[in-house]
């Protein structure tokens, strides 16, 4: 069977990416509120039924702009923590990787602000948790696997973690700009902490 896509699905693919593209704009500048359908197809030049071709709503065109932040995001972190053999090491990449992308003025928009409003609360933490808590979970069992970390609770463990990061994203998407980097910085050095809490006592 040819793989080869038609001149349509091509058209259509495109259609999509360019509206994903005009509406991760706009929800940014304006926020959820402040946009509308109409104004995403006219900047993207095409017509209403467009947009509702693709999407059903303003809120699924929301979603999927988050879920291409989030996918983005959660795949930078992976690949940054892949790199590195020790799980202790692999972690704080993984998390300096996160509190990086969490400065940036977009992902923090629509992310941390945005996503509450347009999701509503319950709807975005399934969303973050869908992106995120899987990877978090994966590198706690592998700081206890390698001995970095005691047996703890993994999924107690693992709410907690989760929880902490999202204050952290949280954080960094209220900081003022001159303000970001020095939160970073306390982010990192907390969560490090914190972390370093559940060694196993030095023998």
């Amino acid at each position: 069977m040819s793989s080869v896509k038609s001149r349509r699905e091509q058209y259509s693919e495109a259609t999509r990416a360019a509206l994903l593209e005009t509406a991760t704009r706009m929800f940014a500048e304006r926020g959820f509120a402040g946009t509308a359908l109409d104004d995403v197809a006219t900047a993207t030049q095409v017509t209403r039924g467009a947009v509702y071709h693709h999407f059903s709503s303003k809120k699924a065109l929301f979603e999927a702009v988050f879920e291409v932040m989030e996918s983005d995001a959660m795949r930078r972190v992976a690949e940054a923590a892949a790199g590195v053999a020790d799980p202790w090491e692999s972690a704080m990449v993984a998390l300096n990787e996160f509190l990086e992308r969490c400065c940036d003025p977009l992902y923090g928009r629509l992310v941390w602000h945005e996503g509450p409003v347009a999701l509503g609360w319950h709807g975005w933490k399934l969303c973050e948790e869908k992106f995120a808590y899987g990877l978090v979970e994966q590198m706690l069992g592998a700081l206890v696997e390698s001995g970095h970390i005691e047996p703890t609770p993994m999924e107690t463990t693992t709410r907690f973690a989760f929880s902490l990061l999202g204050a952290a994203g949280m954080l960094l998407a209220d900081a003022e700009d001159a303000d970001k980097a020095r939160v970073r910085e306390e982010c990192a050095q907390v969560m490090s902490r914190l972390l370093s809490g559940l060694r196993p006592p030095a023998t």
